[in-house]
């Protein structure tokens, strides 16, 4: 089908997650003419990054709606736990963060991105259009003019002065683009699982549960959100074996008795396997074109901190371009800037999440060193844990 050609935008955003939706506001509210092109018809997904960082928070605060935002439904952490030789031991402290907000908010992604696309579609100059699959890149002399996209079955094209790709881990605009991408892998995956909420279930703390570090329990309100850690590429393996082993490897880490699973897991369509990846583009843009987010580093997991680097991305992202980009003199040079500002954060955060994730594959075979542990009876410790979580390696705050 030949394109039909749209009206043109500053700015195209593909990928209306956290990096997408934010970025897209933080335009907009700029003057910026934005669009944003989301594949889905909805946000409404299950098992999606759902931990709302301290400094998330503060950039809400900032953005001038943080009030508002937390009457949305959602559980708060202000620290984090786990089990160390059988003992429940603080792994995260958030409370002495030099932030609004000295907790972790476990909120359904979706309902985190309604209300950002709710703020932004009150600017007369921001556009979201669901069910729009991006086909391909449009380019001219070297340069990203657009997109071609599927909307709800139309081929259309989207002209822009910046495509910005947003589009998650199996990103389509850094694989159009062909962006080389540096792999490093990753031991595990993870899969997630629902277990129904009782009256008389205890007030378990977030965190690692159980006698071993691979049961995850989040509390969602009516429901736990459990993740069971597996070795990577071993789900096959355990479908063969069928539901009741997999029932008895469960009852052997958590805290729920077996009985209660076979109530909640009837067949493997109630688990959902998320794939982990660690990786990152050796460049992030080209003429007209950024990734930002998954789509420029995909995360581990750990720490649940790939929603908190998306958005930090988005707000680094908006300091930097807004006033080029309304000048029409935004070049490559200025997209560079934002790699630059973005790597360390991204190289620290990942190179910890691999150290952790490797650390954990070793067994013990010798008993704790005499540095790790005084490391572990330091009160320090869970309160750097809880920066390094909560607010990471670099802050990013929004130019109002």
């Amino acid at each position: 089908m030949t394109p039909n050609t749209d009206s043109a935008a500053t700015c195209c955003i593909v990928g209306g997650g956290p990096a997408g939706l934010m970025l897209g506001y933080l335009l907009a509210r700029k003057g910026i003419d934005v669009t944003v092109l989301e594949k889905h018809r909805d946000f409404l997904r299950d098992f999606r990054g759902d931990t709302i960082h301290p400094s998330t928070l503060d950039i809400i605060w900032q953005l001038g709606f943080l009030d508002e935002f937390l009457k949305l439904p959602h559980q708060r952490a202000e620290k984090l736990y786990g089990e160390i030789d059988g003992k429940e031991t603080t792994l995260a402290d958030f409370s002495h963060l030099p932030t609004q907000c000295k907790f972790i908010a476990f909120m359904p992604q979706w309902d985190f991105l309604n209300f950002i696309a709710g703020k932004a579609a009150l600017l007369p100059n921001f556009r979201l259009i669901h069910h729009a699959q991006v086909l391909s890149l449009q380019e001219e002399k070297g340069q990203v003019t657009g997109v071609i996209a599927s909307v709800a079955g139309e081929t259309q094209t989207f002209n822009a002065d910046l495509v910005v790709g947003c589009d998650g881990r199996n990103s389509i605009v850094r694989e159009q683009a062909g962006m080389e991408i540096r792999r490093y892998g990753a031991p595990r995956d993870v899969l997630w699982l629902k277990i129904n909420k009782r009256p008389d279930d205890p007030q378990w703390s977030m965190g690692h549960r159980g006698p071993k570090k691979n049961f995850i329990m989040i509390d969602r309100g009516d429901y736990w959100q459990c993740g069971y850690s597996i070795p990577k590429d071993s789900l096959d393996a355990l479908k063969a074996q069928g539901i009741p082993p997999f029932l008895d490897l469960l009852a052997g880490v958590s805290p729920f008795e077996r009985a209660r699973l076979a109530e909640d897991i009837l067949s493997w369509d109630d688990v959902r396997l998320l794939v982990i990846r660690i990786d990152r583009l050796k460049a992030w843009a080209k003429p007209g074109l950024l990734c930002i987010g998954d789509a420029a580093h995909a995360m581990s997991p750990i720490g649940g901190v790939g929603v908190n680097l998306a958005i930090q991305d988005a707000v680094a992202t908006a300091n930097i371009i807004t006033e080029p980009l309304k000048a029409g003199r935004l070049t490559l040079r200025h997209l560079k800037r934002i790699q630059r500002r973005r790597a360390f954060p991204t190289w620290a955060t990942q190179s910890l999440q691999i150290m952790i994730s490797r650390a954990g594959q070793k067994k013990r075979t010798k008993p704790p060193s005499r540095m790790e542990a005084w490391l572990r009876g330091r009160k320090f410790i869970p309160f750097l844990f809880g920066r390094l979580i909560g607010v990471g390696f670099y802050r990013e705050i929004p130019k109002l």
